[in-house]
């Protein structure tokens, strides 16, 4: 292999520099979130006696207050469970379109694209699902109440907690958006004026308020009660469609997770709308070729991981959406059949012309997503990735509930053929309707050993980065399986992406050597280095032998933390 090992988090691959990550080693429960703060509040559950679910709803709180880019009750997202007893299951709380939402309500009179209308403000907000998600797990599989889960995140909201360097960095980024609406600026600006500075205390009183409710009345109090009046008068206000029946008539789905075999492990992860499909459709074509002989980011490895990444991608956009309203063929995507017939197409030594297999170019969602993951010591594992979109979703908080709303209706196909914000479009089987689901990449993963410890957690992982997230946990998987990395080094390395369309291979800084990167480019792959990183991906690893978990906290987000005892 061509990995050198130099130390806990740290690896050189040849010539490129790699960054550090963060771990926690124990035996009896670990938590790893994108903020530290959060993270400390699900160990302390666990401590308490809680176990993996209640820790993830008491992080899925705390996340709201203390990760307000991300983080959040104004949006949604999945849920994977792993349960000590075997059963598994996925709770699909992603946000819904309203009512009143048209299949063309961001075009104009001859049929284009209204800039920003679908990022930006109330018409862009779809019906958040956070909230049920997080009660409705609890409800069915936590062991502890919702006050003493929601306590947590009421005190650092109403107390405050103070700031990071991490947590200045994505705050101070939006001085100029938060001034452009007064009662974000009074929450997020010093004095609402100024930028917060490292070691000032934000506290979030309004939002203190709103989870006082919650813990008082439970879901009822978002969907059916004074928050959701709040949030749809603030709309009305301001040219958005949510109504109090949008609230009242959400829901969350409960589905089987798909799984596939990867190299004798079983990958667990997202049905549709997430992307475990594309995931698993990608180490399904992966599972005919010898990576690790091939070597690691060599361009006789990358090849084969490119082509299974540009046949997913394209299947993807061409097929998949709410299964409420799209027939998704996941079992013939998922086929070893299928992935034999796509490795019978790759050509050996050149490109694949993405236009051959595409019908519309692919979407993009939001990148700034938030994943984390948990294990207790009964032997339950859960990970979560949830979602307002873009950072601080559509920018507005409604009237003094206290947190920001999603703008996912940019995750639908305003029109097929035309690019949302992130330069990516999207096929029809994801249009807008009434009642549905975006598209989402967001693939929370679980891993099981199928060896000697037969259906043991080996790993939990998942990341936010929009359509990058898939490839982020299939390069962890083939890290962790082909490469024999440790997960700090799997979940540092550099990463790169391609999806066909746009026709570029992204790649994170030093990812590739210069040679490799010429010898893809004479294949016909226009790979481009780019200037930042992606998702951070806040990983576990069971220990086969030892049954002790590491807890990786991703150095991409540097406010997160690893915790374990």
């Amino acid at each position: 292999m061509t990995v050198l090992i130099l130390g806990a988090g740290i690896i050189a691959l040849s010539q490129n520099r790699v960054a550090t990550s963060t771990t926690a080693v124990g035996k009896n429960g670990v938590v790893v979130s994108t903020q530290h703060e959060a993270s400390e509040v699900g160990l302390n559950i666990l401590k308490q006696g809680g176990n993996a679910i209640d820790a993830a709803i008491a992080v899925g709180y705390a996340l709201a207050v203390t990760d307000p880019c991300c983080g959040n009750l104004g949006g949604g997202g999945f849920m994977l469970i792993h349960l000590a007893n075997g059963q598994e299951t996925f709770l699909n709380f992603r946000e819904k379109a309203p009512q009143a939402a048209t299949q063309d309500m961001y075009l104009d009179s001859e049929g284009k694209v209204i800039p920003r209308l679908s990022t930006r403000g109330y018409r862009s907000v779809a019906v958040p699902g956070t909230v049920l998600g997080l009660e409705q797990a609890r409800t069915l599989y936590g062991t502890l109440s919702g006050s003493a889960l929601m306590a947590p995140a009421i005190e650092l909201a109403e107390r405050g907690f103070i700031l990071q360097p991490g947590d200045i960095n994505i705050l101070n980024d939006e001085t100029e958006e938060f001034l452009q609406e007064p009662n974000v600026a009074a929450i997020f600006l010093k004095n609402g004026q100024t930028p917060y500075q490292v070691g000032d205390r934000l506290v979030q009183t309004d939002l203190a308020q709103t989870l006082k409710l919650i813990a008082k009345s439970g879901a009822d109090a978002f969907y059916r009660g004074p928050i959701a009046a709040k949030v749809v008068q603030a709309s009305a206000a301001s040219e958005g469609i949510l109504t109090l029946e949008d609230f009242a008539n959400y829901t969350v789905s409960q589905a089987p997770p798909v799984h596939c075999n990867y190299r004798g492990y079983e990958v667990i992860s997202s049905p549709p709308p997430g992307g475990g499909t594309t995931l698993c459709q990608m180490l399904n074509i992966l599972n005919g070729y010898p990576l690790e002989k091939l070597g690691f980011r060599t361009a006789a490895s990358l090849h084969p991981m490119l082509s299974a990444m540009l046949y997913a991608y394209a299947d993807r956009n061409t097929y998949l959406g709410d299964p409420d309203f799209v027939t998704n063929p996941v079992d013939r995507l998922l086929s070893p059949a299928y992935a034999a017939q796509i490795r019978a197409k790759i050509p050996r030594d050149r490109a694949i012309p993405p236009e051959q297999l595409y019908r519309s170019t692919p979407p993009q969602e939001g990148t700034q997503t938030t994943h984390y993951s948990v294990q207790d010591r009964y032997g339950n594992a859960v990970a979560v990735t949830y979602t307002i979109n873009g950072y601080f979703g559509a920018r507005v908080i409604a009237g003094d509930s206290g947190f920001f709303l999603n703008n996912e209706m940019d995750d639908f196909t305003s029109k097929p053929g035309s690019a949302n914000i992130y330069g990516l479009v999207q096929g029809s089987a994801n249009v807008i309707a009434p009642g549905k689901r975006p598209l989402s990449s967001m693939s929370p993963t679980i891993v099981l050993n199928k060896g000697k410890n037969r259906s043991k957690v080996f790993l939990v992982t998942g990341s936010p980065g929009g359509s990058t997230i898939p490839t982020t946990v299939l390069q962890i998987i083939t890290n962790l399986i082909d490469y024999g990395m440790t997960l700090s080094a799997a979940v540092s390395t550099p990463r790169i992406h391609y999806q066909g369309l746009p026709n570029r291979v992204g790649v994170e800084p030093n990812a590739l050597k210069l040679e490799t990167i010429s010898q893809l480019w004479k294949m016909d792959y226009k790979v481009i280095p780019t200037p930042f990183v992606w998702g951070a991906a806040e990983s576990i690893l069971t220990n086969p032998d030892t049954g002790e978990f590491n807890g990786v906290n991703d150095p991409r987000k540097p406010a997160g933390k690893a915790v374990a005892y």
